[in-house]
């Protein structure tokens, strides 16, 4: 290996060796290891070094084809130990500011998204279901109003007719007229029953639209 190579060997691997420095700080930023279950720290340590090698290793490969000598882990070293002394500050102070960045743009994106896009979409399907909600209350008190207008005309209308049928029904004999007024109490109960079936089913669903 000739003293050219030798010295990018050199140079190389204390410019990995700054790398390595700001790769461990950044990794103690992102992972909180009081906050991490040990298994997946563990993981997440060797997955770390695995990338680390094998970057050196690339390097290493590009510069000299990949011939480990002692000098080479002496500039790592030096090249660690310059980020601790001189760049370890500064690199700290400008990665926090690049996070600080990141969220910020991410929080005021998010916050666009949400007043610009979904708040307007919940806004509109809130005022559909609001009338299609409101209309229904309306067409269910019109059509029971209707219903009861109709109840009236049909009782005004068959007034004679009843009164016509009490009159033949006091020329019939007794046990025709207790056979007709059981029938006819039977069908009262009948129709009673369905009448309170209705009530509760309108009261049901006046309490669901008053919700």
């Amino acid at each position: 290996m000739t003293l050219t190579t030798q010295f990018y060997t050199m140079l190389a691997m204390c410019g990995m060796g700054l790398w390595l420095g700001a790769s461990l700080d950044t990794y103690r930023l992102f992972v909180i290891r009081a906050k991490t279950a040990r298994w997946l720290l563990f993981i997440h340590d060797i997955l770390f070094w695995i990338v680390q090698g094998l970057l050196f290793f690339y390097v290493l490969l590009h510069v000299n084809e990949g011939e480990f000598r002692i000098y080479i882990f002496l500039a790592v070293l030096l090249g660690v130990a310059t980020y601790q002394s001189l760049c370890k500050r500064i690199y700290i102070k400008i990665l926090k500011f690049v996070i600080y960045l990141v969220v910020s743009v991410y929080q005021f994106f998010k916050k666009l998204i949400q007043h610009v896009l979904f708040r307007p979409i919940v806004w509109t399907c809130g005022a559909i279901i609001w009338m299609a909600a409101f209309l229904f209350k309306k067409t269910y008190s019109l059509i029971g109003f209707l219903l009861l207008c109709l109840y009236k005309i049909v009782m005004v209308l068959c007034f004679p007719i009843r009164f016509i049928a009490k009159q033949c029904l006091k020329l019939l004999p007794v046990k025709m007229r207790l056979t007709f007024r059981r029938y006819f109490e039977k069908g009262a109960g009948f129709l009673k029953k369905k009448k309170k079936l209705l009530i509760t089913i309108r009261t049901t669903i006046t309490r669901f639209l008053k919700k």
